[in-house]
């Protein structure tokens, strides 16, 4: 059955809306386009002419898809190689979605989607709907089949456990860069005790390779050991070489509206490193290695006016 052209425009028109949903939701580029692919599919099924508010409905019907991927998703991350992590989005990326409030962009922020894994798929999409796209707790209660009191409950108990795990400093892209520039020259510099200088008592540094790129299935914890870290890791060596199929190029970036470092060989993104700044200092490294995690920031990458690198790594 196709459609006519006005319920695919309908559709197009809120696929913007529905792919940073389904994002925020699912922590997964992949499976947020598959998620409103699957919506749309409904939609075409159905009699448009019988639902009273389109966007309403499409909106109920991928959350509710979203929820069942997430409940399936916890089963296979129990099974993942290593750590998981979600898959970043780089400036620019339309998945991102709406960034005009300081609640919205802090709930795309890598660290926050860190954090929203230890909610349950219900608190969730509560959190994400209200705080994200500010849908009244009326509106909530229809999507998921709650009354009201259970929205508001829901949304204060998930912003509790979000807001109990950070001290996120938000800064603007320039600033972003400056901290990224600041921290490579640390890095690179051949001496732990800058870089100790750069972070928090209590950093960390963390990363996801799927089993595909190596990566430590636990997390390096204090300002020494993970400085020790990341010198090793921005050490020129043979080995990194071969793992990451070349020399990269190391750009200062953002990702998720946080400052980045982004690693590219011969255009394609091998790496992208998340950083999370505090008022104290950088509080945490988080690395995403894994190649299935990174085409779309390939493909983004491509299309994007990047520049020159800040420097070219191992070499």
């Amino acid at each position: 059955m196709s459609l006519p052209v006005s319920d695919v425009d309908l559709f197009e028109a809120s696929r913007p809306r529905l792919e940073a949903i389904a994002y925020r939701l699912l922590g997964s580029a992949v499976e947020a386009e598959d998620a409103v692919q699957e919506t749309f599919l409904r939609w075409q099924a159905t009699d448009a002419d019988r639902i009273e508010v389109p966007a309403a409905w499409l909106t109920k019907v991928l959350t509710n898809l979203c929820l069942n991927q997430l409940t399936s998703a916890r089963a296979r991350r129990e099974t993942y190689v290593g750590q998981w992590l979600p898959e970043p989005l780089l400036a620019g990326d339309p998945m991102l979605g709406p960034a005009d409030t300081a609640e919205q962009r802090e709930s795309v922020s890598y660290a926050v989607l860190t954090l929203m894994e230890r909610l349950s798929p219900n608190e969730r999409a509560v959190y994400v709907l209200r705080e994200a796209f500010d849908y009244s707790h009326r509106e909530i209660a229809g999507i998921l089949d709650l009354t009201e009191a259970a929205s508001q409950q829901t949304f204060h108990r998930a912003r509790k456990h979000v807001a109990a795990g950070k001290a996120r400093t938000e800064v603007d892209e320039a600033a972003a860069r400056r901290i990224v520039e600041e921290f490579l020259a640390a890095a690179t510099s051949g001496r732990v005790e800058p870089l100790v200088g750069l972070l928090t008592a209590d950093a960390l540094s963390i990363g996801d390779g799927g089993g595909k790129v190596p990566a430590r299935a636990t997390a390096f914890e204090g300002a020494v050991t993970v400085a020790k870290f990341l010198w090793r890791l921005f050490k020129p060596s043979t080995a990194k070489l071969d793992a990451i199929g070349g020399a990269p190029e190391i750009y200062a970036w953002t990702a998720n509206g946080d400052p980045a470092v982004v690693a590219v060989v011969d255009g394609r993104v091998v790496g992208i490193m998340c950083l999370e700044v505090t008022g104290d200092g950088i509080a945490a490294f988080r690395n995403q290695v894994n190649p299935d995690k990174l085409e779309r920031a390939t493909a983004l990458w491509a299309a994007t006016d990047h520049g020159e690198p800040v420097f070219r790594a191992f070499l």
